[in-house]
């Protein structure tokens, strides 16, 4: 029954998909239940609905979406641009699950000019459909905060809520308040401002909050410049204060030429779960919007596909009506009237890296809050990147690394350190004595220690590891390889971790024939590689002077006549060291090994 059922199912896709129209538009997939589980967008709809079900999906969240299709619905639309705002709009209207959404759903403050007689300037949250004006929304509150506080100290308006109707101003309903005392406020309320006197400081405070400060401040230049030919001395002193303000304002807040004008920027950045998308709005060359928020990925979306979304969402949310979008590569998509600009030098360019940088910076400060709430994430997300870097199969969670230790081929050792997970696995530590290998020879030691490790974890069915790193460069890789397949014929990742002349982490050398791989210092990453590098180093030098001071401390006294296995381990317990033997009384050592003994090691070590 569910075969037939099945096949049916798969029948009445087949000939929707087959009478679709070769047109833009916009599709939705419904599941059993006839909800909404995707909506998307096509140029062409035949073509882009039929690759979901003429070919094999690699990604496994598309290949669940696609089995659970029971119906088709779509909308042929004019343009490709009807095509953007339309999916978007059905995107936020049914929230389907395989769409990816915008994370950052809270709601940031605008300025509103109120539509009054008298209107207001003040800032809020809610958008009142009755005339009245809005700028905005801020993400970055200070900056809103900055344009309020230049517009009050620029022109006094009216912070009060009164009716300022002009029937209830000419019937004296009003009286005047602190305000108007202090010089913060005119009073329109008793008839001290006219409405257009008022009307012009409104009219200036829209261009500042669309940006254009340019426009103000030839305005205060020019007034400035007539009231002094009139010989008004202190009023143009008063103009002259309101135009150094905006001066100074514009100097901050100036990116680029002025003649940068109605111009969108948009960069992104991705991880394996997110897509990080930065929008900046440019007017007369200054930011007039800034915004940086996050899609979580659901069905391997590209760059392209996300940064399409994120260009039609911000564009919708503030109304922006750029004829010039710049990005950082070419985007397939067509807008009304609008170019696409990939700048390679010039202002433009410096815009567009002054965007990249914002959303590199949101990138790593939303991973930094999610490593603090999940560290274990933290090395995930580590391991995955050297996963990526090396472009293994599978990602490291068990690697190991060796080292030797020995000066000049005299009490030669080797360690091996193993970290799980990106953590020291200190119980999992080995130790080698070198057995097999006269005089100094690195490879050599190298070899025995590798093959004595793997054919043990071979014989007692332990798990190997995930990478073997050495510490050294392409030979001692070599020689790893040669054990590892040759030998063993096994299939572990070999990377090779390099030093200058100061000792100190240079490179990751990978593959045969080895490749340096770039990895920037000071990246988790790196310090992750430093940190396995330094640890192995340490413990290998830990052995190898355990070793040669106790062979040291056994020469020395191995040599005595009377002094045995016995002795020897009381006077090291008793003394510590052969040095502080020396310099023990006769009494002193005859208390441990008895008088004859004492004499004997007196007489040896102050030969």
């Amino acid at each position: 029954m569910e075969k037939k059922e099945e096949i049916s199912t798969n029948e009445y896709l087949r000939g929707i998909v087959l009478n679709l129209p070769e047109s833009p538009g916009i599709y939705q997939y419904l599941n059993a239940e006839g909800t909404i589980i995707y909506v998307g967008k096509a140029k062409n709809l035949k073509r882009r609905v039929s690759s979901y079900f003429n070919r094999e999906h690699p990604n496994g969240k598309t290949r669940v979406l696609v089995s659970k299709i029971a119906d088709i619905r779509y909308i042929v639309v004019k343009t490709e641009e009807d095509a953007l705002l339309l999916e978007n709009n059905l995107i936020k209207k049914y929230r389907p699950r395989y769409n990816v959404m915008l994370k950052d759903d809270k709601t940031y403050p605008s300025i509103c000019v109120s539509n009054e007689y008298f209107p207001r300037i003040f800032k809020t949250r809610k958008i009142i459909r009755n005339g009245s004006g809005y700028y905005g929304p801020y993400s970055h509150v200070p900056s809103m905060y900055a344009v309020l506080d230049l517009i009050k100290k620029l022109y006094p308006i009216r912070t009060c809520k009164l009716n300022l109707t002009p029937e209830n101003i000419n019937a004296g309903k009003f009286d005047i308040c602190l305000e108007y005392h202090i010089k913060n406020c005119k009073g329109p309320c008793i008839g001290r401002q006219s409405h257009e006197d008022y009307m012009k400081d409104i009219r200036e405070i829209k261009e500042i909050l669309k940006g254009d400060t340019q426009i103000v401040s030839d305005l205060l230049m020019e007034e400035m410049q007539a009231l002094a030919s009139e010989m008004k001395f202190e009023e143009a002193q008063k103009i002259k204060e309101k135009y150094d303000l905006i001066e100074t304002y514009r100097s901050k807040s100036e990116v680029v030429n002025s003649i940068i004008h109605n111009v969108d920027v948009f960069s992104i950045e991705m991880d394996e779960n997110s897509a990080y998308i930065n929008y900046l709005h440019i007017t007369n060359g200054c930011i007039n919007q800034a915004f940086t928020f996050e899609y979580k990925k659901r069905l391997n979306e590209t760059k392209e596909e996300l940064l399409q979304l994120g260009i039609v969402e911000m564009r919708e949310r503030y109304n922006s009506t750029s004829r010039e979008i710049i990005v950082p590569f070419e985007v397939d998509m067509e807008m009304n009237n609008v170019t696409f600009t990939i700048p390679q030098r010039g202002e433009k360019k410096h815009l567009l890296d002054l965007s990249v940088m914002n959303v590199k910076q949101y990138k790593v400060d939303r991973l930094k809050q999610a490593d603090k709430l999940n560290p274990e994430q933290k090395k995930v997300r580590i391991l995955k990147e050297i996963q990526d870097q090396l472009h293994m199969e599978k990602m490291p969670a068990h690697i190991e690394c060796f080292d030797n230790s020995n000066i000049q081929g005299s009490n030669a050792v080797a360690a091996c350190v193993v970290f799980k997970m990106g953590k020291p696995s200190k119980q999992d530590y080995r130790k080698f004595n070198i057995k097999t290998v006269e005089g100094p020879d690195d490879y050599a030691s190298m070899k025995e220690v590798v093959r004595r490790r793997y054919t043990r974890l071979i014989e007692e069915g332990s798990p190997l590891p995930d990478l073997i790193i050495t510490d050294g460069g392409k030979g001692q890789m070599e020689v790893v390889r040669e054990v590892i397949e040759d030998e063993l014929h096994l299939r572990i990742p070999i990377a090779g971790l390099a030093k200058d002349r100061r000792h100190r982490t240079s490179e990751l050398l990978y593959g045969f024939p080895p490749l340096t791989i770039g990895i920037k210092q000071s990246t988790p990453l790196f310090h992750l590689l430093e940190n396995i590098q330094d640890e192995v180093h340490r413990f290998a030098i830990t052995f190898h002077r355990d070793k040669r001071s106790k062979s040291q401390v056994a020469s020395a006294l191995d040599s005595i006549p009377g002094i045995g296995e016995k002795r020897k381990a009381a006077l090291l317990k008793t003394f510590k060291s052969v040095a502080r033997i020396k310099k023990a009384t006769l009494e002193e050592i005859a208390a441990v090994v008895g008088e004859a003994a004492a004499k004997n090691i007196k007489e040896s070590l102050t030969e």
